[in-house]
């Protein structure tokens, strides 16, 4: 995985349908900003950064500045990336401990939006520490609150309604606009819920190994049960965690292992011999090579489906 810190500035016209003409700039932070657009805004992550992009492209600039980052959820803003920030018209936040370093920073606070404020009683506690590796990022640790809360597209739905009322309070004017796409976007993922239901129905009942514990959401929206192990798909298991995996299958025999990318051949190999196939499903925190957020995850329910048709379990050459 890549591990460097870029600041990137995005603008890109919504997914659906022609964006209007944009007004004239109006009060705001114009320093910052090109002619015709109204405002910037800082998100932490690319679900977010979509959401954005639906609700108010192109009439606001979107930087996300940890994208090139393995993990976001890992990421830690540089002085002049906090300085950046500071001068944003919006800091649109994950929430659920996705953002460690913002007890270490002092950003305005009428400016940040914590797009799960209001749907806490949905997040999902992290029932204990784990710490490992993620590439060049070093050691970190899975605790608090599971965070990827977008995997559940009826959250991200809720998370969409909390930056369109930012974005109606910062811009009033634009409410109607902001509104009407924020409709669109929630069909969007309606449609996306049902897709995922339908891809997931045929693991009902069986038990899952997930490569990192990222999954929770998804698997408590459609009612998955498994286990959570800590393999880097760029790297073979060691011994230890064959074993620990070996004990895990003597308890509860899987079909599918569920991953954040490819692993590798020797891994697959491995795997097959434990009759134990292979479903990559992203998590969609950075930017996909190709398409949007939504595209991604509807890649995702291809790869879902997969686990409904045969698959060859013989060892990868």
């Amino acid at each position: 995985m890549k591990s460097c810190v870029v600041a990137v500035a995005v603008v890109c016209f919504v997914a659906s349908g022609c964006a209007p003409e944009a007004p004239a700039p109006v009060a705001g932070n114009q320093a910052s900003t090109r002619p015709g657009e109204i405002g910037v805004i800082e998100v932490t992550n690319e679900p977010l950064a979509w959401v954005v992009r639906r609700l108010a492209a192109p009439l606001v600039e979107v930087r996300f500045r940890a994208s090139d980052a393995a993990d976001p959820a890992y990421w830690s803003p540089t002085t002049a990336d906090v300085l950046a920030m500071q001068q944003a018209d919006l800091v649109v936040l994950n929430g659920a401990s996705y953002e460690p370093w913002l007890a270490t920073v002092s950003l305005p606070a009428s400016r940040l939006v914590d797009t799960t404020a209001e749907v806490r009683d949905r997040l999902i506690p992290v029932a204990e520490t784990v710490t490992h590796s993620h590439g060049l990022e070093g050691e970190h640790e899975h605790t608090g609150t599971a965070f990827t809360t977008w995997l559940d597209p009826t959250l991200l739905t809720a998370q969409a309604r909390a930056v369109e009322g930012a974005l109606a309070e910062r811009w009033p004017e634009h409410g109607d606009l902001f509104a009407e796409r924020s409709r669109a976007l929630a069909a969007d993922l309606a449609a996306l819920d049902a897709e995922l239901e339908a891809a997931t129905a045929p693991l009902a009942g069986e038990h899952l190994i997930f490569s990192h514990p990222v999954y929770q959401y998804l698997a408590h929206r459609y009612r998955l049960t498994g286990s959570s192990v800590h393999f880097e798909p760029e790297v073979a298991p060691d011994d230890d965690q064959w074993r620990k995996l070996d004990h895990l299958l003597g308890h509860e025999p899987t079909a599918w292992m569920i991953w954040e990318s490819d692993p590798t051949a020797e891994t697959r190999r491995g795997l097959a011999e434990r009759g134990c196939g292979v479903i990559v499903l992203a998590p969609c925190a950075t930017p996909p090579a190709e398409g949007d957020f939504l595209a991604a995850m509807r890649r995702n329910v291809v790869a879902l489906q997969s686990a409904a048709g045969p698959e060859d379990p013989s060892p990868a050459p």
